[in-house]
């Protein structure tokens, strides 16, 4: 095959793929209506309407513990693919990213401006195919202020990702990680104090 129609094949195949439906029609029909629904739910004044912002995610599937605290700005995907634990609190601005399942441990924390990212593409096809990596933040687990963390991770329970941290692994429970690639910086001490 000539160079200028490897091309030309390499093109169809492009052309194919962004014209494939990504989403079934329930979460295309879902997207949809989360989009119109969405500035009820960002622009809401805080911290008056928690239990809106909560009840909206519920209607259109999130599973949210008890006393979730989600903060006026937080972008949310897709809702059906997020799982809250209870007292689970969400900073302004923060993005949950949720193509795949992003699950939060009870007492969690994202800080403002973070970004879960539950969504990929498949860098050995040649159409980078979407891909729906799910992330799991332990309970009691904080995410700074603007960090990352990438698809697939799990965030060890009691674990901190300092702030602008990009976690492209792994954190372990209690571990404090820091840094662009986000690196072990030590483990959390507990104190007795209540």
């Amino acid at each position: 095959m000539s160079p200028s129609e490897k091309t030309a094949t390499d093109r169809l195949d492009i052309d194919a793929n962004r014209k494939a439906i990504k989403y079934s029609k329930q979460e295309q029909l879902t997207r949809i209506l989360w989009w119109l629904f969405w500035p009820l739910f960002r622009f809401t004044p805080r911290p008056f309407f928690w239990s809106w912002r909560v009840f909206l995610l519920r209607m259109f599937g999130a599973s949210v513990g008890k006393n979730v605290r989600i903060n006026p700005g937080a972008d949310i995907f897709m809702p059906s693919n997020l799982t809250l634990g209870d007292h689970v609190t969400v900073g302004y601005a923060a993005r949950l990213y949720s193509i795949g399942r992003i699950t939060v441990g009870a007492r969690a924390t994202i800080s403002q401006y973070a970004h879960i990212c539950a969504g990929s593409h498949d860098i050995s096809s040649p159409t980078f195919d979407l891909t729906r990596p799910p992330v799991t933040i332990g309970e009691d687990a904080w995410i700074a202020a603007d960090a990352f963390v990438g698809p697939g991770r799990t965030i060890g329970r009691g674990a901190v990702v300092g702030a602008r941290a990009v976690v492209l692994s792994d954190v372990e429970d209690y571990a404090i990680v820091s840094g662009n690639p986000a690196e072990p910086r030590g483990y959390r001490v507990l104190s007795d104090k209540p």
